[in-house]
């Protein structure tokens, strides 16, 4: 992106960000007497209270049937020796007035196999936003556990990640987001709409901004493009995951040290596979010969705005194959076209599959912070993974897209849900999606 458009993107960043600012500012503080709380482990028994929770808040609360295959259906699960807490909660006078979901994971790291957690989902009433680090604190304190992770931390969750000397992924520019315009006319619509501008401004500068990305998308020829000999890409669904993605993924481990999350055919179903999701994730496969060299994930979410948008949520290439990255991508952009999506974007991959995606001139733009945290147990291991090339970070980390919107079972509570500007906004999807508000 040159100068010119980097200003802009700016410009209009800032604004949005200042005009959020403000209304947090203006918003009343509540002063009334507080009753103390408790810290406890969650329980499963916990759901209906933890929904009513979120709901209140205006989080997106899990369905029952997708909090059982977060706590019940995990693979991982079932490979742990010791007890896990499936979150811990703020309890006072009966009531659950703070959450914290803990997520097992399991990685690879040459020939070592790690286990590891991922925070998910704070929230807290008001008053309770202050012990609420409590929460967090009873994350960072578990044991047996030899990686922690907070994969969709906005600056202030990033913060307290610090004070507990978790450091920031190393992988470069992971904060760094990667997209294209699908359809210059939406995107120009979405912008408008987080400018907060008046109807009649907002119409003429969202034909503008169509017409200017339009232009430009076409004369720099922003999309992926590239012709290939001997290779094939289908699409499957999730459920048709086979154990061809096992081996793909054991060849690549077996190489050089890097941590690579569990991609197990097995784990792979498992998060993909939402119980009543909003949106849908589809499989793009690469094969020669009838052998699997490569795959893509992508998914395609709806936006409260009607809109929707697709994000490439992994990729992996056998030996890293440049030709079998670009024929997957290539498959990726044309999905996303065909799902109806105003714009793709790409969050992290190592530094050389970045590099070929930007000879496609992606648009750029960065995320206030970086979103991705972790903490090895071991302090060897923590510095071996202070150097970017022993990571292979991508949205299949954490909970970026194992947890999303989807249709609850869950009857919400009578009466409107109360809207607020948190002043501790959450760790997991809830965070992501509030932190990815704020941009295109």
């Amino acid at each position: 992106m040159g100068p010119i458009q980097q200003k802009i993107t700016a410009a209009i960043l800032h604004l949005i960000r200042e005009r959020r600012k403000s209304l947090a500012a203006s918003e009343p503080e509540e002063s009334a007497a507080v009753a103390p709380a408790r810290l406890r482990e969650a329980e499963f028994s916990d759901f209906s209270a933890v929904a009513e929770l979120k709901q209140r808040w205006e989080l997106d609360a899990d369905s029952f049937e997708n909090w059982e295959r977060l706590w019940r259906r995990n693979p991982v699960l079932a490979q742990l020796e010791s007890h896990r807490p499936i979150g811990w909660v703020l309890e006072a006078e009966g009531r659950v007035v703070g959450y914290l979901g803990n997520i097992s994971s399991q990685y690879r790291y040459g020939t070592r196999t790690l286990t590891a957690v991922s925070s998910h989902g704070l929230v807290a009433e008001p008053p309770y936003r202050i012990a609420s680090v409590s929460l967090v604190a009873a994350f960072y304190r578990q044991k047996n556990v030899d990686l922690y992770l907070t994969t969709t931390a906005i600056p202030e969750v990033g913060k307290i990640a610090k004070a507990f000397k978790f450091d920031a992924l190393p992988q470069a520019d992971y904060e760094t987001v990667l997209f294209w315009v699908l359809q210059p006319s939406s995107f120009g619509e979405e912008m408008m709409e987080k400018l907060g501008l008046k109807r009649s401004l907002a119409r003429v500068g969202g034909a503008a901004t169509s017409l200017a990305v339009g232009i430009d998308r076409f004369f720099r020829r922003r999309r992926p493009s590239h012709h290939s000999t001997g290779l094939t890409v289908s699409k499957i669904a999730v459920s048709e995951i086979g154990d061809d993605f096992q081996s793909l993924w054991l060849e690549r481990v077996n190489g050089r040290p890097r941590l690579f999350a569990n991609r197990s055919s097995a784990v792979l179903r498992w998060h993909y596979d939402i119980p009543g999701d909003r949106g849908s994730a589809r499989v793009l496969c690469c094969r020669k010969n009838g052998e699997l060299l490569g795959y893509a994930v992508i998914r395609h979410d709806p936006q409260p705005n009607g809109l929707r948008k697709s994000l490439l949520a992994d990729i992996l290439a056998k030996q890293d194959d440049p030709e079998v990255l670009r024929a997957v991508l290539i498959a990726a952009y044309e999905d996303a076209r065909s799902a109806g999506s105003y714009i793709l974007e790409v969050l992290g991959l190592p530094a050389n599959i970045r590099s070929l995606i930007l000879q496609w001139n992606p648009y750029i733009r960065k995320y206030p912070a970086c979103p991705f945290y972790y903490k090895a147990a071991d302090p060897a291991l923590h510095k071996e993974l202070s150097d970017a090339k022993a990571w292979y970070a991508t949205p299949f980390d954490g909970d970026t897209t194992l947890i999303r919107p989807s249709f609850s079972s869950f009857d919400p509570p009578n009466g409107s849900a109360v809207q607020i500007k948190t002043t501790l906004s959450g760790i997991g999807s809830d965070a992501s999606e509030r932190l990815r508000s704020e941009v295109f």
